[in-house]
């Protein structure tokens, strides 16, 4: 995927003797993927989890059972939680999460496919984007990355 967002990240978290983590549900690991193309992410990619399931984003990023009840998983208070969770279990400065619907199954009238919510977690502050993306489910999830590698160098360049 070619996404010069991630040669940003990579080398501001470099400058920046930083840290980042991944937390992802639709997008499988595509994030971290993504860094990972970029010679040297391995000074700054601490570690990465796929929260496909729900049982996953509690056991591994500590979203609670009480947000994914009441909100569910496609929502900004578990994308919110992914990412801080995240951060924490990996004790990493910078943690990026992306839980969402890319298809072509599951969506309803209130949450079609293509909602997406990425966030991310730094230095105490926590932002989340509510996403609707078109296009086929590898689409969907190709633009869920670089919209959420884009945050995250917005976030890390304000530091």
């Amino acid at each position: 995927m070619k996404n010069n967002m991630n040669e940003q990240l990579v080398q501001l978290l470099r400058e920046k003797n930083m840290t980042v983590t991944t937390v992802e549900s639709l997008t499988a690991g595509l994030i971290s993927a993504t860094i990972v193309d970029v010679a040297g992410a391995s000074d700054v990619l601490k570690e990465a989890y796929v929260t496909y399931c729900d049982e996953a984003k509690h056991k591994l990023a500590g979203v609670s059972e009480e947000t994914l009840r009441r909100y569910t998983a496609v929502s900004e208070q578990t994308a919110r939680e992914m990412a801080e969770g995240g951060a924490q279990a990996a004790e990493a400065d910078v943690a990026i999460s992306a839980t969402g619907l890319a298809g072509p199954d599951g969506g309803t009238p209130d949450c079609p496919v293509g909602t997406v919510y990425i966030g991310c977690a730094a230095a105490g502050r926590t932002e989340v984007r509510e996403l609707h993306l078109s296009g086929e489910r590898r689409e969907i999830r190709e633009a869920a990355v670089q919209e959420a590698i884009a945050l995250a160098c917005r976030m890390v360049e304000k530091m």
